[in-house]
C-alpha cells in the first residue's frame, strides 16, 4: 500500500451540502431517524449521523456554504451533485421510507419498484433536492 493509501484509510471523511433552511432540514432528517450530531448552530449548520459507522453529513446555510466552498451552490433543479445510498432489510423497509420521505416533505424521484430482477428500491430527494436511493437486494 502507497504512503497515500494509507493515509487515506485513516482518516475520517464526512459531507458538507448547503441547504436553504436548516430548521427545515433538522426537521426532516430528524423525522427520518437520522442521528443528530450536536446541536445545530444558530441557524447555520445542522449535522447528522447516517449509516452504522456514522457517516457524518453536515447541511450548511447556503450562504456559508458558498463562502466556504469559494462558489456558488449546484442548482438541483437542473442535476445532481451526489446521490447517497441506504440499503434495506425488506421490501417493506423501502416501502416504508417511501412513507415517512413524503409524510416528512421530500419527494420521490422514483417510486418503489423491482429494478433489474435483482433489487427492490426508491429514490427521493430531500426538500432542498439531496437526493438519495434505498435499495433492498432480496435475490
Amino acid at each position: 500500500m502507497s504512503n497515500t493509501e494509507s493515509f487515506i484509510q485513516n482518516r475520517q471523511v464526512w459531507a458538507n451540502l448547503p441547504v436553504t433552511d436548516v430548521e427545515r432540514t433538522r426537521k426532516f432528517y430528524d423525522s427520518l431517524g437520522f442521528k443528530l450530531n450536536g446541536d445545530p448552530k444558530n441557524g447555520q449548520l445542522v449535522s447528522f449521523f447516517a449509516g452504522r459507522d456514522d457517516f457524518i453529513i453536515h447541511f450548511f446555510r447556503e450562504d456559508m456554504f458558498e463562502e466556504a466552498s469559494g462558489g456558488g451552490a449546484a442548482d438541483l433543479s437542473k442535476g445532481s451533485e451526489i446521490m447517497y445510498t441506504i440499503g434495506a432489510n425488506s421490501r417493506k423497509e423501502v416501502d416504508t421510507w417511501a412513507e415517512q420521505v413524503k409524510a416528512a416533505g421530500g419527494s420521490l424521484f422514483s417510486e418503489p419498484a423491482e429494478m433489474q430482477n435483482k433489487w427492490y428500491g426508491c429514490g427521493f430527494a430531500d426538500p432542498d433536492g439531496h437526493k438519495w436511493n434505498v435499495f433492498y437486494n432480496g435475490k
